[in-house]
């Protein structure tokens, strides 16, 4: 790949928003400029593809002029995706006919090869979660096997998730959390309009805990910074964290609620953080057994929104804890649409800089540190290797120390 003089790359971002999407597009554009300027490459063309995996399979793109290459920082400060977003799965024919993004005659990928060659794309960057690399592993191998691998395809691992094989850190789920926390500290102080308040935060995540607790701990440590006034009922701990519900911990209600009972009976409210996929499997379980048809996305994940997990909780916890209003926050929409923080910018700018890298040379992959090699380096992990669904890891030192902190059971 080196021996090409000419750089033609393509860019896209796919799935669900996370706070790291402009920011990538940043960093790519600043690092492919830079490699031009410093004479890895001879010239360069960069093409933004709309829409995800639909722009690519429909051909709705747009040629990013090089007067602006430069202005494009301005994205690392900016929320949500600069060229939009779409779920596609290029292996669900039937999805991508009823859309109309291919005809019955043919095969998604056959056409997004198509229109990558008809561009005379060299790379092609996928910034997305599990699904939209998932996805590109899939294009990436079928351009390999049918094209003789003409296209290098550089992955840009993104969810708020976090929870991507082998890849230590995805993008924008650090900056999730703190953006979680932020929210939080607002809609505690509806614990003082009512007594006996219940307010059940509800973490993205999908089946990964970490959100959820990474937003716990951003929480706790801004309150720790609050200063209040004895005798007042507002307090440190009346507003302080009181459970953390998360996929990877099992959950007994019963015992959690007579828990959660004595600190609503001492300060008149319980607040809860809980992660969007706790109690799927039991809810999906009375659904199926009631002969109810479980909604689903076109990847086949649990549609999280239409079973609504958290009108089970506060349906049944708020019974057990004598609670007078319940209070429902989600403050998933809220995180994943701000704009990448400090933490984030430096990663993914560490990540742009080496995917231009590898794909000066030729090596497609997703990139990211991989936890799997001695030193956790950034490189570009190969895409086989690559799957979403990593559980959080609840032994971690700081989570326990947490659960422990706010008289929660521990967690095995």
């Amino acid at each position: 790949m080196s021996e090409l003089q000419h750089m033609k790359v393509g860019m896209m971002t796919s799935g669900g928003l996370a706070p790291c999407l402009s920011a990538s597009v940043a960093q790519l554009v600043k690092y492919w400029a830079a490699a031009l300027k410093d004479g890895k490459i001879a010239s360069l063309e960069i093409r933004m593809y709309k829409d995800g995996y639909k722009g690519v399979l429909i051909g709705d793109s747009f040629m990013l002029a090089e007067d602006v290459w430069e202005e494009c920082d301005a994205l690392n400060y900016l929320g949500g995706s600069p060229i939009g977003n779409s779920r596609v799965k290029l292996t669900n024919l039937k999805d991508c006919i009823a859309r109309g993004l291919c005809q019955e005659n043919e095969t998604p990928l056959e056409v997004a090869a198509q229109q990558l060659m008809k561009d005379q794309i060299n790379v092609l960057h996928t910034i997305g979660g599990d699904d939209t690399n998932t996805q590109a592993a899939h294009l990436s191998k079928y351009l390999l096997d049918e094209h003789g691998g003409k296209v290098v395809v550089i992955g840009m691992p993104k969810t708020v998730d976090n929870d991507v094989y082998p890849i230590l850190q995805t993008f924008g789920a650090d900056t999730a959390a703190h953006q979680g926390a932020l929210f939080f500290e607002n809609v505690v102080s509806e614990s003082t309009a009512n007594p006996r308040m219940l307010i059940l935060h509800e973490c993205m995540g999908r089946d990964s805990g970490y959100l959820t607790a990474a937003t716990a701990k951003a929480y706790r440590e801004r309150l720790s910074l609050q200063k209040f006034v004895p005798g007042f009922t507002t307090s440190a701990d009346s507003r302080d964290v009181h459970a953390i519900w998360i996929p990877e911990t099992p959950l007994d209600i019963a015992k959690e609620g007579a828990r959660l009972k004595d600190v609503m009976d001492k300060f008149g409210n319980v607040n809860v953080f809980f992660g969007e996929g706790t109690g799927v499997e039991e809810i999906v379980a009375e659904m199926e057994a009631a002969g109810e048809e479980v909604p689903r996305d076109a990847f086949g994940h649990v549609a999280l929104a239409k079973i609504n997990p958290a009108n089970y909780f506060s349906t049944h916890l708020a019974k057990l804890v004598g609670a007078e209003k319940t209070l429902v926050q989600k403050s998933g929409y809220f995180a994943r649409a701000a704009a990448a923080n400090e933490f984030d910018r430096t990663l993914i700018g560490d990540c742009a800089k080496a995917g231009v890298d590898s794909a000066i040379e030729g090596i497609s992959g997703c990139m990211g540190q991989d936890e799997d090699k001695e030193g956790q380096p950034i490189r570009a992990i190969e895409f086989e290797r690559v799957k979403g669904g990593k559980p959080f890891d609840i032994k971690q030192e700081w989570f326990q120390t947490m659960i422990a902190a706010i008289g929660q059971v521990k967690a095995e």
